[in-house]
């Protein structure tokens, strides 16, 4: 018996009977990004390993721990896949001088790899769309970015999602926190997991993120960053703020709120929701204003955030979205002329427009309407040789009560409407 084989851990199938609302939202997606100004770029899967440790942090978990890397057999290359997308956006941002003529709104889509546990919405490969603002100075984009998600819960009917943002100011500020914050964890060491030991002082700010139930009090006591904020940076969150407000957006600070990767300054937010249990951020993002400049290119300020693809599936699941992509109708065909003519007929009325399954295999009548109920198409067209002789087809509906009527196949729009 040959070996049957499996897919890996981690790694999943998205099988047809799913697709469907995977393109509910992914064209939700494109029509929110469009109506934004947002223009699409398509990212290598693979990009030089170094650019994740300049630009995520060579102290960050995904540096550390969950980046699948390799060195290549026949260049010596070291390589990975990407774990996360604007550090290649940034890449091709810098490689192809797109912001020689202005500012850029960009977005992209696709898979992306960790080394995770594996649990309900956290998979070791994972599908994003990240949304990347180039040239922007002003917390107008950061505002523009937030009430875009706001928009698009409403398009796929989320609700009950919370946005929690922050702001964690620019280097010198944080460099400043940083320091208090490494006295004050050194005052409660005792209360710190094997985890923020490592972390203390390598990443202290990722402390605050800890899940941990037994330092939850002692984080929640921290000094906050927000009290180490010079002039620019407060004005530049509380001028978010109104922007929010102005757009009827509801928040909560979250001073705790940190984000995991390295490049981040000044704005921070993420949208929460209860319903997943421990995976509760479907879209998080923020300001990055110096990795374009960390990564070769000019000092440009920058803003952008990533969706948790497979999250807001569960989200979309949990609110009872449904989609399907069945065929406007299933041809079925009896009958010497009918079936030489079947493949004909299907095509002409693809040509107007409609989806169309052309029954294969022969079979009895009422065998290939079996399938057809089956299909989820919402007609039977029904090719015998009287209609094939006449040049007609016979349309029965199949997820409605109506009558079977029979006319020219390029009258078939006006009798049934148009192709959905």
């Amino acid at each position: 018996m040959s070996q049957k084989f499996q897919s890996i851990k981690g790694f999943y199938d998205i099988l047809p009977d799913a697709t469907p609302l995977w393109f509910k939202l992914e064209d939700a997606a494109r029509k929110v990004l469009a109506q934004y100004g947002y223009n699409n770029i398509r990212l290598p899967l693979v990009e030089t390993t170094d650019l994740f440790v300049r630009s995520v942090g060579e102290h960050t978990d995904i540096v550390e721990k969950e980046m699948y890397a390799w060195e290549d057999a026949l260049n010596g290359d070291k390589l990975t896949l990407r774990p996360e997308g604007t550090a290649g956006c940034v890449r091709a941002v810098v490689q192809h001088s797109l912001t020689y003529n202005g500012p850029q709104r960009l977005w992209y889509s696709g898979a992306m790899f960790r080394h995770e546990n594996v649990q309900k919405g956290r998979q070791r490969q994972f599908h994003q769309i990240g949304v990347e603002a180039f040239g922007f100075e002003s917390p107008d984009v950061d505002a523009e970015q937030i009430v875009l998600l706001a928009r698009l819960w409403r398009e796929l009917g989320i609700q009950d999602v919370e946005l929690q943002i922050n702001s964690i100011g620019d280097a010198h500020e944080r460099a400043a926190y940083r320091n208090t914050l490494i006295a004050y964890f050194d005052q409660h060491a005792e209360l710190l997991d094997e985890d923020a030991k490592r972390r203390l002082h390598t990443n202290p700010l990722r402390i605050l993120d800890s899940k941990n139930p037994r330092m939850q009090a002692m984080c929640e006591a921290a000094p906050k960053l927000m009290d180490c904020l010079g002039e620019f940076s407060r004005t530049h969150f509380e001028q978010l703020c109104q922007l929010l407000m102005q757009a009827g957006v509801k928040y909560r600070i979250n001073h705790r709120l940190v984000r995991g990767l390295d490049y981040y300054n000044r704005t921070v937010f993420e949208w929460v929701t209860t319903k997943l249990g421990a995976q509760g951020t479907i879209a998080a993002g923020g300001r990055y204003d110096t990795l374009v400049e960390r990564l070769g290119g000019e000092s440009t300020p920058a803003c952008g955030f990533g969706i948790g693809l497979e999250r807001v599936i569960l989200l979309m699941q949990e609110y009872g979205a449904t989609a399907t992509d069945s065929p406007d109708m299933y041809l079925v065909n009896v009958g010497e002329l009918a079936e030489k003519q079947a493949f004909s007929a299907a095509e002409a009325l693809r040509s107007a427009g409609f989806s169309v399954v052309l029954h294969a295999g022969g079979g009895s009548f009422k065998s290939q309407m079996k399938k057809a109920d089956r299909s989820g198409a919402r007609y039977a067209a029904i090719l015998g040789d009287d209609e094939a002789a006449a040049n007609e087809i016979s349309l029965k509906p199949l997820l409605q009560a109506g009558e079977q009527v029979r006319c020219k196949l390029t009258d078939v729009a006006r009798r049934i409407g148009e192709p959905r």
